[in-house]
């Protein structure tokens, strides 16, 4: 009857690989739900920028002992995940070490390699978690994390630990083995007979692969989908040069067509709308930006504006986007099409308080370790703040009127600017 186990086996296999594709597709779905962008072209050195920023992690290693941890836990989980080829065959075939025979030596080489980064995953898991828990970090206890996103954090951490623990444990219950960290725990299990063992090592095997499918389940719900999507969010990554912020094109038409008319198309029609309000008036890369946003709050560390107590917090900017897009989505899942909420990114999520006190210093962007622009999202909700709904401090709205009239900030006619050349 063990044919009933292996067709288990496989029906939950298959089950969690299709919920886990289910998911992708639904955030692919709603990436997609943003304007269209053209991110073609220059691909070596797109490719270059995910060599260095998502396999690499270039930004980290400006804290390298953080980088180094991290490093452990990404390389690690990572690589020790290749295991789970063996462990699907096992369970399909109804095998034990499926790979052993046809490896030899090196099979012991690898699960020795696969046990200390497991050892080195365990200790810098449990140092990010007195980091998280129990020191006062500030970008990892301010108010923006309270709720769901701290609890998301820890329990990303204990199911590392968990996992780790299961695979040691199934190791070490295998009196046929002998690797190089969970031949320490054997002596846990003497007195215990051979099928005691067998069944402590099969419970092991089993907890360890559907904590696995468990937590990549998990993905799509938590910050850590940049576990996935730091690889195109890389390669998509701004190219043009720090800081450089795009003019819209529809604006730069209209100033041109008016001042020179012949050149207006016949029949120019006049954009929708200006800047973004909702997620939808977005572009897909802000919108993918928003779901492989890690929230570790390096971005919101070196804001200015932050750091100097105003309200603006360049992680709140990207939760709260991802938090619109998703009920978005959910709500386009549930009726096949959009159907207007009375709500908005601009104003119900983000406030025009956090919009105006943002400098664009570009500080959030060059701190972020996966290449996110929050100041992106910020430059086109403040566009539409003051284009759309002619909402700017009157500060703001004096200098509009002197660059309209005088072109320039100042209150000075273009005739008199170099009147001040003449005084004394």
């Amino acid at each position: 009857m063990a044919w009933i186990a292996e067709i288990i086996f496989g029906l939950i296999t298959l089950g969690s690989f299709f919920l886990f594709g289910k998911n992708l597709w639904a955030i692919r779905k709603n990436i997609l739900l943003g304007k269209p962008t053209d991110f073609s072209g220059n691909t070596a050195e797109r490719w270059k920028q995910v060599a260095l920023l998502a396999f690499g992690q270039k930004k980290m290693f400006s804290n390298p002992l953080v980088a180094i941890l991290h490093l452990f836990v990404y390389v690690g989980f990572i690589i020790i995940n290749i295991e789970l080829v063996e462990i699907i065959v096992d369970g399909l075939t109804g095998k034990h070490r499926a790979f052993a025979p046809l490896l030899g030596d090196c099979y012991a080489w690898l699960i020795n390699s696969f046990e200390i980064l497991a050892g080195l995953v365990l200790f810098a898991v449990i140092i990010f978690f007195i980091r998280r828990n129990f020191l006062a970090i500030k970008r990892l206890i301010s108010k923006d994390l309270n709720g769901w996103p701290r609890s998301d954090a820890n329990i990303i951490l204990i199911i590392e630990v968990v996992l780790m623990g299961l695979f040691l444990t199934m190791n070490a219950a295998d009196p046929s083995t002998h690797f190089i960290l969970s031949a320490h725990l054997k002596p846990l299990f003497n007195g215990f007979n051979e099928n005691q063992l067998a069944t402590i090592e099969h419970t092991a095997w089993w907890l360890h692969i559907l904590g696995i499918y468990a937590f990549m389940n998990y993905l799509p719900y938590s910050k850590h989908l940049h576990i996935i999507l730091a690889f195109p969010n890389a390669y998509y990554a701004s190219l043009e040069p720090k800081g450089k912020m795009h003019n819209m094109e529809s604006v730069q038409n209209e100033v041109l067509y008016a001042m020179q008319p012949e050149l207006a198309p016949a029949g120019a029609a006049a954009p929708d709308k200006f800047g973004a309000k909702d997620v939808m008036d977005l572009s897909w890369k802000n919108l993918m930006d928003a779901y492989s946003c890690t929230e570790c709050g390096r971005c919101s560390a070196a804001c200015p504006a932050n750091l100097t107590g105003k309200l603006l917090s360049p992680r709140s900017i990207m939760m709260k986007t991802r938090d619109r897009l998703e009920e978005v989505g959910m709500q386009i899942q549930k009726d096949s099409n959009w159907k207007a909420d009375g709500k908005s990114l601009l104003h119900d999520y983000i406030s025009v308080e956090e919009l105006r006190a943002c400098t664009t210093c570009n500080a959030c962007v060059e701190e972020c370790p996966v290449s996110i622009s929050p100041l992106d999202i910020i430059i086109e909700l403040r566009r539409s703040l003051i284009m759309e709904e002619s909402n700017a401090p009157s500060e703001w709205n004096g200098m509009f009127s002197n660059i309209e009239n005088n072109f320039a900030p100042w209150k000075f006619s273009p005739d008199d600017r170099d009147a001040w050349t003449n005084q004394a």
